[in-house]
């Protein structure tokens, strides 16, 4: 009888163990996300990783609870060095890490391959920053973005060059990637549809540091307007090149050159409104004081200013989120359903996506740089 008395008490108290492995198990939740977090768009994928982190973050400090029940979301972020290849590797390891959703990939050329892994395997995918629209033009039910597409940007942007910069001979650059000759074939399509003529189109790659032989050829052609399709790694220098050249045109871009950082990667080479660029998003006035506030919270949190698209990683964060709790489920075939059905209100605006996983009414701003600062132009739709 004594041996029995021991046994037992043993046994629950494995039984009890196994239990509360599964049940922590099961109150636990993984979301993914994916950027460069090495290469040159490093500062860029660290920003929108840290949009993620604190929506999580602040999920988890007011008690995020699905179903009735608590869930602890953790943040597994991987870094695809903008990278197509190591981008799918990535990928895969997130699948394999059942991971609920993934925020992510911060480049078109990442996250469009990457996009069928996450389709195969049933994994909801919402990109902040990814914009060529091809992204959203496979089928895949899995495949959302909170930004506007190339489409749009460049469309924009290239009736701007012309009505606004009085642009006529246009000159058209891009590195080759998927983001950055999708946006310049938009815009090259914007700019003659509003009657400009493009004079020359040059490629380079998202790594060059020299771009005399390109802008030589440029120079000879004597644009009003040159546009850059890449990102502002590549479009700093390519200024500071412009400028020792003597090629006095206005420069364009879409979002991939729009950020804080262009003035110090082009140093001396940017001058006050030479730069008119895009960014795939923005909020009117009646959004300024939640966008403020969130760049406030932010600088507190990493202890520097934002760089890029750290409020629509925050936004897509914030969507599976609620798509969980309408879901009563952090099963993402059960949620799945609740993202295509979106109605939040953000901090980058009201977000809900069409039947392709485009956000609907998509916000663009204009911006331009004076004393090396960006200076706001107007928000457009």
């Amino acid at each position: 009888m004594k041996l029995k008395s021991k046994i037992i008490p043993l046994a629950g108290a494995i039984a009890l163990m196994f239990a509360g492995a599964t049940y922590a198990q099961e109150s636990s939740v993984t979301i993914g996300h994916v950027g460069p977090i090495s290469g040159p768009n490093a500062h860029m994928g660290k920003d929108n990783e840290n949009g993620a982190r604190m929506a999580i973050e602040e999920l988890n400090q007011k008690g995020f609870t699905v179903g009735g029940k608590k869930i602890k979301l953790d943040l597994q972020a991987e870094d695809d060095a903008s990278d197509p290849k190591q981008a799918t590797a990535v990928a895969t390891k997130l699948v394999d890490a059942k991971v609920a959703a993934v925020i992510g990939h911060l480049n078109s050329g990442t996250t469009i391959p990457a996009s069928k892994i996450y389709s195969d395997a049933g994994i909801p995918q919402i990109s902040p920053s990814a914009t060529n629209p091809k992204y959203t033009q496979q089928g895949f039910k899995t495949a959302f973005r909170v930004v506007a597409n190339d489409a749009q940007l460049g469309s924009v942007l290239g009736k701007y060059a012309v009505k606004n910069l009085k642009g006529k001979n246009i000159a058209v650059i891009d590195d080759r990637t998927a983001y950055g000759q999708g946006v310049a074939e938009e815009f090259a399509k914007g700019a003659k549809a509003a009657g400009a003529t493009i004079v020359s189109k040059q490629y380079t790659n998202d790594k060059a540091t020299d771009f005399n032989a390109i802008l030589t050829s440029i120079k000879s052609k004597k644009p009003d307007v040159i546009f850059f399709g890449g990102m502002d790694a590549v479009g700093g220098p390519m200024l500071r090149q412009m400028k020792q050249l003597g090629i006095d045109a206005k420069f364009m871009g879409g979002d991939g050159i729009c950020t804080g950082s262009l003035a110090s990667l082009a140093g001396d080479g940017l001058r006050d409104d030479q730069v008119v660029c895009a960014e795939a998003g923005g909020v009117p006035e009646a959004g300024k004081k939640a966008m403020e506030d969130f760049k406030v919270s932010y600088k507190k949190r990493f202890g520097i200013d934002v760089v890029y698209n750290a409020a629509y990683a925050y936004d897509a964060t914030m969507v599976v989120a609620e798509a969980m709790k309408k879901a009563n489920s952090t099963v993402p075939a059960k949620f799945l359903p609740e993202i295509a059905k979106t109605h939040y209100k953000g901090i980058t605006g009201m977000i809900a996506f069409d039947a392709k996983g485009d956000i609907k009414d998509g916000s663009l701003t204009l911006y331009t740089y004076k004393a090396g600062i960006r200076t706001l132009l107007e928000v457009v739709k």
